[in-house]
């Protein structure tokens, strides 16, 4: 069931409730999720584009991380839902959903976050940026050619994963880069005021990940509620790209603990 939310384009698996809330990476889109979402039977999952992305519209705005969580809880709170979901991020997606669950705990059951960025100190100043020239040189590219693009690039991933991903590069709203973009406060300082269970999900900094073991354990030292962190060895930034089977059993491991602890 796919529908829209003010500017926010998302997609439900089930029509009665929701269980489960997937929020995309940087350039990729609700759309990404659909294979793990398959290898996920009996879950009841809406997925939302971000901004600027997928089939979303690009509010005049600067882009921030409080304005991606402000989106994710404007679709969650009218939508059908028993008593807050399971929110589960990547990246981008991670973020906004750490800054969900700590502005929002009463939407949150529990959260999900697949490799984040660890964010940075400072006053987080609205900055200039440009379009990366990987995203402008995939977007040049014809769709064939993206899914050949990314299958060499990452050899390893599943074939199901690749034309998602390659869509989603040519939904990026190219305006994305004409607006400011604000850095996320640490996430450390996020987990200070997450108060529901926590899935870190990282894989090794030598092949891409944001997350390091050091950084997963001084996220454990600041979390104000349940907090576990699972690296993936041999897994990059896309984790469950890159190793689906071991992404989705801790993910049902978790959400089950979830749920037993209702």
């Amino acid at each position: 069931m796919r529908g829209r939310t003010g500017h926010l384009a998302w997609y439900r698996t089930d029509e009665a409730a929701v269980d489960v809330a997937f929020l995309h990476g940087f350039t990729d889109s609700a759309q990404c999720w659909e294979p793990v979402i398959r290898a996920m039977p009996g879950i009841r999952a809406v997925t939302i584009d971000a901004r600027g992305h997928g089939e979303s519209g690009l509010p005049e705005e600067p882009i921030r991380y409080s304005a991606q969580s402000d989106d994710a809880a404007l679709v969650l709170s009218s939508g059908p839902h028993d008593g807050g979901v399971v929110v589960v991020g990547h990246s981008m997606g991670a973020m906004a959903a750490a800054y969900l669950a700590a502005s929002r705990p009463e939407l949150v059951r529990a959260v999900v976050l697949e490799d984040p960025p660890p964010g940075a100190a400072g006053n987080h100043q609205d900055e200039p940026w440009s379009e990366p020239d990987w995203l402008a040189g995939l977007r040049a590219l014809d769709l064939p050619d993206r899914i050949a693009r990314g299958r060499a690039n990452d050899p390893g991933w599943p074939d199901d994963e690749l034309e998602p991903w390659a869509v989603s590069k040519a939904q990026v709203n190219p305006h994305l880069f004409d607006l400011t973009f604000q850095q996320p406060v640490p996430l450390t300082e996020l987990l200070t005021a997450i108060t529901c269970p926590v899935l870190l999900i990282h894989g090794d900094t030598s092949r891409g990940g944001l997350i390091s073991p050091e950084y997963a354990a001084e996220c454990a030292q600041a979390a104000a509620g349940e907090f576990r962190a699972v690296q993936i060895a041999g897994a990059g930034h896309s984790v469950r790209r890159d190793n689906r089977s071991q992404y989705v059993a801790e993910v049902n491991t978790f959400l089950g603990a979830v749920e037993s602890g209702r």
